[in-house]
């Protein structure tokens, strides 16, 4: 590994494990802590659309803590916490808006609701991730080119697969669909599919007129894909593929030109 490289993963290192900019609450839904909010943020929104569903937030203190309390009954939360969202896209405090579900999970990792994509970020709401490390069988490596389309790192180099897990998806469930939708092959004709390792990511984001905040997992796979097959995207969303030896990946990646998942994902893979 060069002395770039090592420079570069340790700052990443760094990037990927950082405080909020700004204090933020705790979030309660039914009773269960579920996320956090920068202060403010909640004060901006028009209670309107909870009130006119008899859904309460308030800031209140629990065992000794403030933070914001959604009070509502457990089978209600998924309902409260999507109508919540809705209020902070009125409110230009959300991220992209998907249509999208993803869990919501308590501090045990169990799941006590879904909530639409675009507001995790906003209400620091744990997401968890795939990605798939696509060798080809010489060892070299597929990289997709993400579409300058993208609401996030548009441009950049990523895995050969990488993408959220909806509520609807198991993880071996969103690894075989993403890698259908971006590089349209099947999960079943690829060779030696292996579980990787997992990298950590408690970051500040962009989102939510920069009040957002970024706790993810996500879990990473390899894979050869077979002589004969090359990745060929379906949803629009990848620019290119291209295959790279490990040399050429090292002095990309200290070049900045991967994001910084797939760069930690890469690491993962190289184990350095």
């Amino acid at each position: 590994m060069s002395a770039a490289l090592h420079a570069w993963l340790q700052a990443a290192r760094l990037r990927a494990q950082q405080p909020p900019a700004q204090p933020r609450l705790p979030l309660w839904v039914a009773g269960q802590v579920v996320g956090s909010v920068a202060h403010g943020v909640l004060s901006q929104i028009s209670l309107q659309r909870l009130l006119d569903k008899r859904y309460q937030l308030s800031k209140t203190e629990q065992s000794g803590v403030t933070g914001w309390h959604l009070d509502v009954p457990p089978e209600a939360a998924t309902d409260a916490l999507n109508t919540l969202a809705a209020a902070l896209r009125d409110a230009n405090l959300c991220g992209p808006w998907r249509n999208e579900q993803l869990a919501v999970c308590n501090a045990e990792g169990e799941r006590v609701a879904t909530v639409e994509r675009g507001a995790v970020r906003a209400l620091g709401i744990t997401t968890v991730a795939v990605h798939l490390v696509g060798l080809a069988p010489d060892g070299r490596m597929w990289v997709q080119k993400r579409a300058l389309t993208k609401p996030n790192d548009p441009g950049l180099w990523d895995t050969l697969m990488g993408g959220m897990i909806a509520a609807t998806d198991s993880l071996e469930q969103a690894l075989a669909r993403e890698t259908w939708e971006e590089a349209g092959l099947h999960v079943a004709d690829l060779h030696h599919v292996t579980h990787g390792g997992h990298v950590l990511f408690s970051r500040p984001s962009s989102e939510a007129g920069g009040t957002g905040y970024m706790v993810e997992r996500i879990d990473w796979f390899i894979a050869t894909v077979p002589e004969g097959l090359a990745p060929s995207n379906q949803d629009g969303e990848v620019d290119e593929f291209a295959l790279r030896s490990d040399s050429e990946l090292h002095a990309q990646v200290a070049e900045d030109r991967f994001t910084l998942e797939a760069a930690l994902v890469m690491a993962g893979y190289w184990g350095v």
